[in-house]
């Protein structure tokens, strides 16, 4: 099926690795061009380089301000449209709630969730029809995950930015959606499990790959999923079990 990416122009955040790569290589495969983000400039464009011809690298923090603008002007001024972008961030840092103080709730928001706000907002003021946002969050929207708490806080309250922007974006033909990894074999799930993570409970009886993510993703940005928006879409091998 050809999904209608080619030539189409997206911003992916946090793709110098692990699931905002995968997105970003998928989008590459099917023909799209990409701008992608890391921390640094230098392991933004050994991504790029990574992907090809068809990817750029921009270094900067999602929590930076002046980074959303940045991503959209290069769109346009290497690519020349801008067709979407994929919020991808690092996921906060592990604790239970009495190990955390004020400053960790911050700096977490700055990145998580403020820093992923105005993303969507530069996208939504810059998009047309056609357009969407996408937000990598996780399976923690529906379930708490014991030691997460940072995420489990932030990552449902953009599930429910995401869906008020579905509402407020459709009548302009503009997509948004979120998707929710489970257990996928990245180097986070094996920094945060010390190692391998255990595939118990998942229904498919194994951890996820990066590349299974990406094309799931790289779908939802695409015009194939065209009539698919508001949508908090688990990519866990069944693990979530309620509807």
């Amino acid at each position: 099926m050809d999904l209608g990416l080619k030539d189409r122009v997206f911003a992916v955040t946090g793709a110098t690795r692990g699931l905002g790569y995968a997105t970003a290589e998928a989008l590459v495969a099917e023909g799209a061009k990409v701008v992608v983000t890391g921390r640094k400039q230098e392991s933004a464009d050994a991504a790029a380089a990574r992907l090809g011809a068809g990817a750029v690298g921009v270094g900067g923090d999602n929590a930076d301000p002046v980074l959303p603008g940045r991503l959209v002007a290069t769109a346009r001024e290497r690519f020349g449209r801008f067709d979407g972008v994929l919020v991808s961030v690092g996921g906060p840092p592990p604790g239970f709630f009495g190990d955390l103080d004020d400053e960790g709730w911050r700096a977490s928001f700055e990145s998580v969730f403020l820093g992923a706000v105005r993303l969507a907002r530069t996208a939504a003021a810059e998009l047309g029809e056609g357009g969407a946002i996408g937000f990598v969050l996780s399976s923690s929207v529906h379930e708490p995950i014991p030691g997460l708490t940072l995420s489990n806080g932030l990552r449902p309250a953009l599930a429910g930015v995401a869906k008020s922007l579905a509402s407020e974006l459709g009548p302009r033909g503009i997509r948004v959606f979120g998707v929710l990894p489970g257990k996928i074999d990245t180097a986070r799930i094996r920094e945060l499990h010390g190692g391998p993570a255990d595939p118990s409970g998942i229904p498919l009886g194994r951890l996820g790959t990066p590349e299974e993510f990406g094309r799931t993703t790289a779908f939802l940005l695409s015009p194939a999923a065209s009539y698919v928006t508001g949508v908090m879409l688990p990519v866990d091998g069944g693990a979530r079990h309620g509807f």
